[in-house]
């Protein structure tokens, strides 16, 4: 696949007469970044450093961030609505750099569905450059929920896809927790683990370049357990390398529009008999509208990231059904159905505002990725690096996060980086933040109000797998930002004590919080869940980031 054409914002001939204020300042950070008009634009790998630049305590390479959605669905699903091209039109109006089409497994698409959109997408491909468009599948785990799966472009990428949907799809081979009352889990969980190793012996073997894993939606049903995600990661931590952070379905309870028990992301379940048991009734819902599992300090995603070892969290739509759209399904020709033919028929414009939960690619959730040039390796390559931060409602325009040893001169690791350092050393936590420069789709201006610094201790791997508690991890700074506009650096000082550790980051609009799950003392002012029906999901956004690791020395 070569190199594609840079988007508007950072190509260089593009006049800035012709940009939007978000790709003004997109363009801004590109700059900053330096990498306008070298690196990045001509698409060449990461520069290489100077030999004066080169530090003890790192020095990772200069990045810009390209927007992206990994959960997005189209006629292709046997759920879903829009056509294909309508999604990639609504993408790139609203600012997506990367998106990766995951269409539910099937019979119809395994056999049928799978080759159309693989078709489509390479027109696409060919026609518009500036957008970097994946294939992928959202896989139902054995024993467990769903996944997204994605490949890079190649010859052999829809060919991997389907032979891996019909060899491990829980739901086509009937090994999911809820088959036969939730009989033979121990088989289900084991296939679900062999299947992430043959991804990866793909890989390795070169049948595809390159090929990533993510949990989605992982306590939407609660039977996810913790023990089932850390097999998943050792399985092949370079394949699956993370879950979602906040799920799709955002307009869920937006008031008024899908009822009083409505919530943020469609978490209106509670456990069943298929549920891990060990998750407490709270954790079945948003907080934010954050997973617990990664809206808790102290939780799951922490207690994960405390082993030491890089497990990223994403954003995305999750895109079916969009809140307040007027198109409808279309209906089958006679003989005709999902099975037969592997997509839907076209939808049918109504004028009237049909049901839905979600926003397009875009719209309001954005995964935002640290790459060093412009193509889809460089995407596949910054997410399972962890140079990830996420937003909701464009809360930001950019965030730039270093974090260096006071007595090197470097620019220091990064997100999802690895900073080695000696016992009692100075650090400084750089946090450079752009403001929004624009208002958002819903015509709001966001204004991000604090920055939250969340450390926790590194203690290894645990004992008991299913633990989902980091009891060292908290809220260890907070720095209201209320009124600061434009960008602006925020330096935190750290110091190295006895044992390894890592620090992430979060904030939000200030409208909602409170006392986190785990208490005051742990998360004085994190998400909160709202009432049912009453979740308007632009008057409650946050930002997070990945962490970075420092390996402290002798420990």
């Amino acid at each position: 696949m070569t190199e594609q054409q840079l988007p508007s914002w950072a190509d260089p001939s593009v006049s800035p007469a012709e940009l939007d204020p978000q790709g003004m300042s997109r363009r801004g950070l590109l700059r900053r970044a330096g990498l306008f008009g070298a690196a990045f634009a001509l698409g060449s790998a990461t520069p290489a450093l100077a030999a004066d630049d080169r530090h003890l305590g790192g020095d990772d390479p200069r990045l810009a961030y390209l927007v992206g959605d990994h959960h997005i669905h189209s006629v292709y699903s046997h759920d879903a609505k829009y056509t294909f091209s309508q999604l990639a039109a609504a993408s790139a109006r609203y600012g997506l750099d990367w998106m990766v089409f995951t269409e539910h497994s099937n019979f119809g698409h395994a056999k049928y569905g799978a080759v159309l959109e693989h078709e489509e997408i390479l027109k696409a491909r060919a026609e518009n450059p500036r957008q970097l468009i994946f294939q992928g599948l959202e896989w139902y785990i054995p024993a467990a929920e769903h996944c997204t799966v994605f490949a890079a472009p190649g010859p052999h990428e829809v060919d991997l896809l389907t032979r891996f949907e019909t060899a491990y799809d829980g739901k086509l081979l009937g090994y999911t927790d809820g088959s036969a009352g939730g009989a033979d889990t121990a088989r289900n969980e084991a296939h679900a683990v062999e299947a992430i190793r043959w991804l990866a012996e793909q890989r390795r073997t070169g049948c595809i370049d390159d090929v990533l894993v993510l949990a989605n939606h992982p306590m939407r049903l609660g039977i996810d357990s913790p023990r089932e995600m850390r097999g998943w990661r050792d399985a092949a931590p370079e394949i699956m390398i993370g879950m979602e952070g906040a799920p799709g379905a955002q307009g869920a309870a937006i008031p008024g529009w899908r009822g009083a028990t409505s919530i943020r992301g469609e978490y209106e379940n509670r456990p069943s008999a298929q549920s891990w048991a060990g998750y407490p009734a709270d954790a079945y819902l948003t907080y934010g509208g954050f997973d617990w599992a990664t809206a808790t300090v102290g939780g799951l995603w922490d207690s994960m990231l405390a082993e030491g070892s890089l497990f990223s969290i994403t954003t995305n739509s999750d895109a079916h059904r969009i809140v307040f759209d007027t198109w409808k399904n279309g209906d089958w020709p006679a003989g005709q159905n999902f099975d037969t033919t592997g997509k839907l028929p076209d939808p049918v414009n109504t004028d009237t505002p049909q049901p839905g939960s979600d926003f397009w690619p875009g719209q309001f959730s954005r995964t935002h990725v640290g790459v060093t040039r412009y193509s889809y390796r460089a995407v596949m390559a910054g997410l399972r690096a962890g140079r990830v931060w996420l937003d909701h409602g464009h809360l930001l325009d950019g965030l730039d996060v270093r974090l260096k040893r006071d007595c090197d001169l470097g620019r220091g690791v990064t997100l999802g980086g690895r900073l080695r350092v000696r016992k009692g050393e100075k650090l400084t936590l750089d946090i450079t933040v752009t403001t929004a420069s624009r208002p958002n789709p819903q015509g709001i201006l966001p204004e991000l109000a604090h920055v939250d610094v969340i450390r926790g201790a590194v203690r290894g791997p645990v004992t008991d797998r299913d633990t989902w508690r980091a009891p060292d991890t908290k809220v260890v700074r907070t720095e209201d930002v209320t009124g600061r506009r434009g960008t602006y650096t925020l330096r935190v000082p750290l110091t190295a004590g006895d044992g390894s550790f890592y620090v992430r980051l979060r904030g939000s609009d200030g409208n909602r919080h409170g006392a986190g799950y785990l208490g005051a003392s742990v998360d004085p002012h994190g998400p909160v869940p709202h009432e049912p029906g009453n979740g308007d999901p632009w008057a409650d956004t946050w930002f997070y980031s990945n962490p970075v690791f420092v390996d402290v020395a002798g420990v």
